[in-house]
């Protein structure tokens, strides 16, 4: 007797582990927690630059956003970080109007070297100044044709490993030289992101939360099928936007059984949106999980000062109150209000304080989250099939202009 099947039940977690573990052989971003740094910050050292522009665009710039939005208010920063990675042209002039150009470092990114996005702000700027060796660094694959034309101009180039998707690069030169660049400690960051690999690896406390979270995402993901970040913290609107790209481009896609698969993310920030989106969680559908993101230290004593201000007496019980505070009380608040519902799946992240381990744990974390979600539903993390059909399609439609 003979017998084929083509049946997918429900993965159990031990099998998800294994073949995260085995991902490793071939599957580059696990691994980046184990890099030597060294060849980033010496180049760093010698940067004379107050500014730093990287043109790029996606995961060529929206992890690096993340960590910097993040952190820069709490770091004395040696340069100042921008980032053009927008095609739309008031963006452009409005951001280079305000910037030294004699005065700045290019960073060019682009996995695949011949992004239309990246390499039409490249010519832009090329336009404006002249980019050479002198104030420009390229960050791609070895052999890429951005890296063909490094070579050639003998322009400074720091390679994107290919088994290193461009939403998983950020802990690559991608993020960690741009950062040191500015003086962020990226050394601190892979430690960070190390110890969720660790701990991950070793099944001690993330790998317990990461698979259970995946397995309730799969399993709901009928009935629940938008997974809202509530980042409290407008830090973390960086955050928000790539694990927007992380979370849809990694998990919209079709499986083996040809069938349609997906978890709609939403970032939103508190308190913010707790006059807008909140509404729609309370009183909307129930096809919504949350999961609120705190930062239990904002390493600021910012106060409401005693003020008073005539008809508005009856506020004057948070005076000497620290916003920091404040915005916990919010989140706490929210929290409490969704879990005393009793219908909606919730969760809570509390980070410690701003520091480089924070962010960078949170962030690998939600990069294992993903790889686990797309095991469990039997899909392919780290392709994105419907992307580059738009991107043929734009190309097609510019050639046929010529």
């Amino acid at each position: 007797m003979q017998y084929q099947h083509n049946f997918n039940p429900s993965i159990s977690d031990e099998d998800v582990f294994n073949e995260i573990s085995t991902e490793r052989e071939h599957i580059g971003y696990y691994n980046l927690v184990h890099q030597d740094t060294s060849i980033f910050k010496e180049y760093a050292s010698k940067v004379e630059q107050k500014n730093i522009v990287i043109i790029g665009i996606g995961g060529s710039t929206l992890g690096t956003y993340a960590i910097y939005k993040f952190l820069k208010y709490s770091k004395h920063l040696s340069k100042k970080l921008y980032f053009l990675e927008t095609t739309d042209p008031i963006d452009i002039q409005s951001k280079i109007k305000n910037i030294d150009l004699d005065d700045t470092l290019f960073i060019v990114i682009s996995k695949s070297g011949t992004t239309i996005e990246t390499v039409s702000i490249f010519k832009y700027i090329n336009s404006l100044i002249k980019c050479d060796k002198n104030n420009t660094l390229v960050i791609t694959e070895s052999d890429s044709k951005l890296n063909k034309y490094a070579r050639a101009n003998e322009i400074k180039s720091f390679e994107i490993p290919k088994d290193v998707g461009g939403r998983f690069s950020v802990f690559s030169a991608v993020g960690l030289l741009p950062l040191v660049i500015v003086g962020i400690d990226i050394d601190e960051l892979l430690y960070g992101a190390k110890t969720m690999y660790d701990s991950f690896f070793n099944k001690e406390d993330i790998y317990e939360r990461v698979l259970k979270k995946a397995r309730f995402f799969v399993e709901y993901k009928n009935n629940f099928n938008i997974n809202v970040l509530f980042s409290y913290s407008s830090r973390l609107d960086g955050f928000n936007n790539w694990y927007i790209q992380l979370w849809g481009e990694s998990l919209g896609k079709v499986d083996i059984n040809f069938t349609r698969q997906g978890l709609t993310p939403i970032g939103i920030i508190g308190p913010i949106d707790q006059h807008s989106f909140l509404q729609l969680i309370v009183e909307g559908r129930r096809d919504k999980t949350i999961t609120v993101i705190k930062v239990n230290d904002f390493e600021n004593n910012l106060k409401i000062p005693q003020v008073e201000l005539k008809g508005l007496e009856e506020l004057n019980y948070i005076d000497n109150i620290e916003f920091a505070y404040l915005i916990n009380e919010q989140a706490d608040a929210t929290i409490e209000s969704i879990r005393n519902l009793g219908d909606i799946p919730c969760d809570v992240i509390t980070i410690e304080r701003v520091s480089e381990r924070s962010i960078a744990a949170l962030m690998y974390e939600y990069e294992l989250l993903t790889s686990v979600c797309a095991k469990f539903m039997y899909i392919d993390a780290y392709n994105q099939p419907g992307v580059e059909a738009s991107k043929a399609i734009l190309k097609h439609k510019l050639q046929s202009k010529i």
